[in-house]
């Protein structure tokens, strides 16, 4: 029988509905699994066990009463960088002043007004600034696939329950990557949205809240949630009430293009690229039309993003008094240091970068439905390190693949497609045009069918 912490957001809400399932038997169950598994991974913050079967015992009296709502007693997480009233917000770094949160922010908002039960936020990198679980403020995150191997980041914590049970429902938050890529080194399903598609507080140029789930379906369950407006994003889309639960595409007149070369970056592992050709074959096997796609982005747009974010957290940085800054990670202080060094006019050629990404972008998936690619050039990389390369010079070379969709505001996914020789889980990317969240949900759909299910991750070793 499936655990009671691994069920399906559908398998719950049948039950519960049934009657042969309580939110308050899921929820022990769930907290007797994180208790096993959290010394070893560290994912979550804020996790407290007697405030969540409060929660279960609300949603199981609501269920009773004929009133639940479309989420009643589904366990999830929220990263700690989307506000929870009356939590700080750490921002993943002990140089910040802990202070409560006067509000939840749209995201948090949403799904508790839906009745999702709050097991706890997740952890993240000092200012969500690496592809990593490491942090000066949280313990050390790790993967549940291999606790010796990181689950990446910035939604580390996300990725790291998500891959490991912690419910079915998870939050996390991508600027550049930091949904997809700890979803494919956690092996789960991670959704960035459309710019402006799930309201988010404070917005920001290619930030976006989204799902981090062990199935499309979930994900797809989640956005009709988060989507819902809130007019304190303003930067969010006109409301429209989609689709989201709509079936898997047919492949039969599928036009894909094949992304296998970023232009710049680290060298895709051959492994990676064989995962993301066999994908490729059989989403033609099954009547789609695949055609390659040359590399469309460059070394100067990744650099003029590099630069960019590091004036920008430079300027954070220098914000904070002497010994708060000693207190922000050894790596993300030389990171950001040659932030002092730059000028206006590097800070602008690197802001125009945003358009340049864009433009190309936008190109390149034009003449198709989705492409396809991988969504991280490598598979696995030590706990310890701060990114796959643990270098601050070579800070976004892992990143290629996935920050032009960010700057683009296309929506973009990343599936399990395989395991490496190593037993590390590789993902696949899925991208469609602006806008057409639902279409590219549809695709991951149709993959999952495709595919070959990867195995759970090993028993927890301590």
């Amino acid at each position: 029988m499936t655990a009671l912490h691994a069920l399906s957001t559908h398998e719950l809400l049948t039950r519960y509905e049934a009657g042969s399932l309580s939110p308050v038997e899921v929820a022990q169950d769930l907290i007797d699994h994180v208790q096993r598994w959290e010394p070893v991974l560290h994912a979550l913050w804020a996790f407290e066990p007697e405030q969540v079967l409060a929660q279960a015992r609300a949603a199981e009296a609501r269920w009773r009463a004929g009133n639940a709502r479309a989420l009643e007693g589904v366990p999830c997480t929220i990263k700690e960088n989307i506000a929870t009233a009356g939590l700080p917000v750490p921002l993943g770094t002990a140089a910040t002043v802990l202070a409560p949160a006067p509000a939840d922010a749209p995201p948090a908002a949403r799904l508790k007004e839906a009745g999702a039960v709050l097991l706890a936020k997740t952890t993240m990198p000092d200012w969500g600034m690496l592809s990593s679980g490491l942090s000066s403020f949280h313990a050390l995150a790790r993967n549940p696939w291999d606790p010796a191997t990181n689950p990446g980041g910035s939604s580390a914590g996300a990725g790291a329950a998500a891959g490991a049970g912690y419910g079915p429902l998870h939050v996390g938050t991508d600027i550049g990557g930091s949904i997809r890529l700890p979803a494919a080194w956690c092996g789960v399903v991670g959704l960035k949205p459309s710019l402006g598609r799930v309201p988010i507080h404070p917005p920001y140029a290619g930030r976006v809240a989204g799902p981090m789930t062990r199935t499309v379906d979930d994900a797809a369950r989640m956005m009709a949630v988060l989507s819902q407006p809130d007019v304190r994003d303003s930067m969010s889309l006109p409301f429209q009430a989609l689709d989201w639960m709509a079936p898997a595409r047919d492949a039969r007149g599928l036009r894909i293009g094949l992304w296998l070369d970023a232009g710049w970056g680290l060298p895709v592992e051959p492994e990676i690229l064989a995962a993301v050709q066999a994908a490729a074959r059989r989403f033609e096997a099954a009547g789609a039309v695949v055609e390659p796609v040359a590399p469309f982005t460059t070394r100067t747009m990744g650099d003029g993003m590099d630069a960019f974010w590091r004036m920008r957290s430079w300027l954070d940085f220098q914000a904070l008094p002497p010994e708060r800054q000693q207190q922000v990670l050894p790596y993300i202080r030389t990171w950001i240091a040659k932030g002092a060094e730059l000028g206006a006019a590097d800070v602008f050629h690197g802001y125009s970068q945003m358009g340049a990404f864009r433009d190309a972008a936008v190109a390149a998936t034009a003449p198709y439905d989705v492409l396809i690619s991988p969504v991280a050039p490598v598979s696995r990389f030590p706990a310890e390190w701060a990114g796959p390369t643990n270098d601050p010079a070579t800070a976004m070379d892992h990143i290629a693949f996935t920050v032009p969709f960010n700057m683009s505001e296309q929506p973009a996914i990343s599936v399990p497609c395989a395991m490496s020789s190593a037993g590390a889980p590789i993902g696949l990317q899925i991208v469609g045009h602006r806008h057409d969240d639902v279409g590219v949900l549809r695709v991951a759909r149709l993959w999952e069918q495709l595919c070959d299910p990867l195995p759970p991750p090993p028993p927890l070793r301590t």
